[in-house]
């Protein structure tokens, strides 16, 4: 983001040798890496070994091949990655266990991303049964008018996964359960967003009693990310919502979704740091869940470093609550199964906030890897719980 006074950096670009010249592209990452130092211009002919190893070390593989064979490169290199280790290694606990993993993870997608990809005007891949790619990176990644560009196909598969998301949307019980005749129960999700797909939390806040009985006049929606709360909170008689984020895409993404279900009249989107002005009789704020430092964009929706947006929510809510208002923090306490937040340390941020919990609503998470025992953190998971805390001033 900027600002009065600051400057844009210079977009990336990656160079390279070939044939006595030197070639010059655009460097596209969406996690924020530097272009390799090393790259080597590779094709068909290349085995996945020799592949692995280069990428190991570091150096870019821009590929000159046919597309599909790179795919293919692709799952080779997954499957390396994902290989058992030859002797399991000793149980570690948590959160050692945990931030091991992160490791592993962050490894694992240097490594897959060291595959890179060539693209020209129009984000046109110049290479034998390459798809048309335009529409997914326009979305992604913004305009590509003239020159050249190099992207990792792990990145390219992620654009085109979004597309996909984006066209056909995330259907949400909750949401059709209070939809009106013609109306959608579908969320779009735009590419950079993150997905509801864990409905868990969305039907908490559809179940969630009014303070006093009775629908509010004005509701805040703080972290608003595809609007789904926000579009709940209307669809639930909130007269008015206030829905607020930082991120440009995630405004986008919820002025889509509220227009398409029909709630835009009852919803004011924002670009704020957690609270706008004013007061409101319900705030709700769902913030990432644990606590840790980002590592790509996506990534902001799951980690909060230092659990910024949870105490910053925390602190500001009892100079934003209408007289008999609530807060509804909606949170998983994976967190405290992994290690990352000690017992009793939210509910010690609660009392020092000057707050008192009212009540709770709690749900068992459904998401695929809640039952899959061979996920790292299968032990933390199977013990997870979301809630909805419902908290209210003095």
């Amino acid at each position: 983001m900027t600002g009065p006074g600051v400057t844009a950096a210079a977009p990336a670009r990656l160079e390279w040798e070939a044939a006595g010249c030197v070639h010059s592209a655009l460097w596209q990452s969406e996690r924020g890496l530097a272009p390799p130092r090393r790259l080597e211009r590779v094709d068909d002919r290349l085995p996945a070994d020799r592949a692995w190893a280069l990428a190991s070390e570091g150096t870019g593989l821009l590929w000159q091949g046919d597309f599909q064979n790179a795919r293919q490169l692709l799952q080779a290199l997954a499957r390396r990655a994902d290989r058992p280790p030859r002797r399991a290694p000793a149980p570690l606990p948590f959160p050692e266990r945990f931030h091991r993993h992160r490791m592993a993870q962050a490894q694992r997608a240097r490594i897959l991303g060291a595959l890179l990809l060539p693209f020209e005007a129009g984000w046109r891949i110049p290479l034998r049964r390459a798809p048309d790619v335009a529409a997914a990176c326009q979305e992604a990644w913004g305009p590509l008018a003239a020159g050249r560009a190099v992207a990792s196909l792990r990145e390219l598969l992620g654009a085109i996964s979004a597309h996909e998301w984006r066209r056909r949307g995330v259907e949400l019980p909750a949401l059709a359960r209070l939809a009106g005749p013609g109306q959608t129960a579908r969320i779009h999700p735009h590419y950079g967003v993150f997905s509801p797909v864990r409905g868990e939390y969305v039907d908490l806040v559809a179940q969630a009693p009014w303070p006093g009985g009775r629908a509010p006049a004005c509701a805040f929606d703080l972290g608003t990310g595809t609007g789904v709360l926000a579009a709940l909170l209307a669809r639930r008689g909130a007269a008015q919502v206030v829905a607020t984020d930082l991120d440009a895409r995630a405004l986008a993404c919820a002025a889509e979704n509220l227009q398409r279900l029909g709630v835009a009249d009852h919803v004011t989107l924002q670009s704020a740091d957690l609270y706008p002005a004013g007061r409101a009789e319900v705030v709700v704020c769902n913030p990432p869940w644990l606590p840790g430092r980002p590592s790509s964009p996506l990534e902001h929706a799951v980690y909060d470093e230092d659990s910024r947006m949870l105490r910053g929510f925390l602190a500001g809510l009892a100079a934003h609550l209408s007289p008999g208002g609530e807060g509804w923090l909606i949170l998983s306490d994976l967190a405290e199964h992994l290690g990352l937040r000690r017992p009793g340390e939210l509910a010690g941020w609660i009392e020092a906030a000057g707050l008192r919990v009212l009540g709770r609503l709690d749900a068992r998470p459904r998401h695929p890897k809640a039952s899959d025992a061979s996920d790292p953190l299968h032990e933390a998971r199977v013990r997870e719980v979301t809630s909805l805390w419902r908290l209210g001033a003095g």
